[in-house]
C-alpha cells in the first residue's frame, strides 16, 4: 500500500485491530427508525475514516482521494469490495461521531482488560482548539451578522475559555484518562463540543461509564460541583460507592474561616462537600490530585502535537470537528495499544505514526 512493506503491514495491523471494536460499538448503537439500512455498514465507514485521520489527510476531499486510491487494499482487510461515492462519505462522516464516541469506551475497557491500562486512579480534562476562519465577535453573532471581512467564518464554533488556553473561538474535546502512578496514561471517555460547553454537562454524562475498577476522580476547579461530586461518590440510595472526587474548590460568595476552625454543615449536601474538601487537602488527597499534571494535561498536548490540532482544528462544523478528534482519539487508542503488542510499555507512539 505504501513505500514500504512494513507501512502497509503496520496500518494493516491496526485495521485488524480496529474493526471488531467498531463492528461491536454498530451493534450497541445500531440504527433506528425507517427506512433499509445502508449497503456500507457504519463500522465500515468507522474504519475508512480512522485510516483517513491516522493518515492525517486534513480535509474531506484529500482523505477520500487518499481512501479510493488505496479501495482495493482496505477492501481486502475489511473483507469487502464495497466503497462509498464521495457524497456519501462526506454525508456520513459528519455522523460517524456517535459511533466513535462508543468506540472510545470500549476501547478503553478493552485496554484494561489486557493491562495496557490501570484506570484505579482517573483524571479528567477539558481542552480547546481554534477554529479555522476569521474570529466572529459577540456583537456580530448576536446580530447573526457576518461582515465581508469575516467571509469564511465557522458559524458552529464558540467561544470558551480556560487557565491554560485563555480565550479561544472554537472547539474543545474532554477526555478523563487513566493516571494510577507507574503506568501508561490511556484515554478511556471522550466528547467533543464547542469551546463553551460547560465541564460540568459533559462530563456528568460521562460518570456512568467510568470503569469499574476506578477509585478516584481528579479533575481542576471547572469541575467544582456539587451534583458532579456526589455521583461519584455516593449511590442514589445513600450508600457510597468507594470513589473519591478530588477537585479543588471555586471560591464561594461566603467568608473565608479563620485556620483552624471548622464550618458546622448546613445540610447533607454541606456536609459531604465538608469531607470531599477534607479529603483533597490531606496528604493521600493531594499526592493523587498532583499526578492528574503529569498525566490528563500533557496528554492534551500530545495528542495535538500527534494530529496537528495545536494551531487549529481541521474542518469547519461541530459535527464534522467531532467525528476527526473522536476518530483521532480512538486511533490514538489503537497506537497505544499496538505499541504495548510491540512489547514497549509505555504511550510514545510517534514512531509509528511516523513509520504509515
Amino acid at each position: 500500500m505504501g513505500k514500504r512493506a512494513k507501512e502497509g503491514t503496520c496500518l494493516a495491523s491496526l485495521v485488524k485491530m480496529a474493526v471488531p471494536l467498531c463492528q461491536q460499538a454498530e451493534r450497541e448503537c445500531p440504527r433506528t427508525g425507517p427506512g433499509a439500512k445502508p449497503t456500507i455498514p457504519d463500522w465500515v465507514m468507522a474504519v475508512l475514516i480512522m485510516v483517513a485521520v491516522i493518515k492525517r489527510k486534513k480535509t474531506k476531499s484529500a482523505q477520500y482521494r487518499f481512501l479510493r486510491e488505496h479501495r482495493r487494499e482496505l477492501g481486502q482487510w475489511l473483507g469487502t469490495d464495497k466503497f462509498p461515492a464521495r457524497s456519501t462519505y462526506f454525508d456520513r462522516y459528519r455522523r460517524a461521531h456517535h459511533l466513535f464516541r462508543l468506540a472510545i469506551r470500549l476501547q478503553g475497557e478493552k485496554a484494561i482488560a489486557e493491562g495496557v491500562a490501570d484506570a484505579t486512579d482517573t483524571a479528567v480534562d477539558k481542552s480547546l482548539l481554534a477554529a479555522r476562519g476569521p474570529l466572529w465577535h459577540k456583537s456580530d453573532r448576536q446580530k447573526n451578522r457576518i461582515p465581508e471581512k469575516l467571509r469564511g467564518v465557522d458559524r458552529d464554533s464558540d467561544w470558551g475559555c480556560s487557565q491554560h488556553d485563555g480565550w479561544v473561538q472554537g472547539y474543545s474535546f474532554e477526555v478523563v484518562v487513566s493516571s494510577t502512578k507507574h503506568t501508561t496514561v490511556f484515554p478511556l471517555l471522550a466528547s467533543v463540543g464547542t469551546a463553551s460547553a460547560k465541564e460540568t454537562k459533559t462530563f456528568a454524562e460521562k460518570i456512568d461509564a467510568l470503569p469499574d475498577q476506578t477509585q478516584t476522580v481528579s479533575a481542576d476547579s471547572g469541575y467544582d460541583s456539587n451534583l458532579l461530586g456526589e455521583r461519584i461518590e455516593w449511590t442514589n440510595d445513600g450508600k457510597r460507592t468507594g470513589r473519591r472526587f478530588l477537585c479543588p474548590e471555586n471560591r464561594r460568595n461566603t467568608k473565608e474561616q479563620p485556620k483552624g476552625t471548622s464550618v458546622p454543615p448546613r445540610d447533607e449536601s454541606h456536609r459531604r462537600r465538608l469531607q470531599r474538601r477534607k479529603h483533597y487537602r490531606s496528604r493521600r488527597g493531594r499526592a493523587t490530585y498532583r499526578r492528574r499534571n503529569l498525566t490528563v494535561e500533557p496528554f492534551n498536548e500530545w495528542f495535538k502535537s500527534l494530529f496537528e490540532l495545536s494551531d487549529h482544528v481541521w474542518h469547519r462544523g461541530l459535527e464534522n470537528n467531532q467525528t476527526q478528534m473522536l476518530a483521532a482519539l480512538f486511533a490514538y487508542q489503537l497506537l497505544v495499544r499496538f505499541n504495548h503488542r510491540r512489547g514497549n510499555k509505555n504511550g510514545q507512539i510517534r514512531w509509528i505514526l511516523d513509520v504509515l
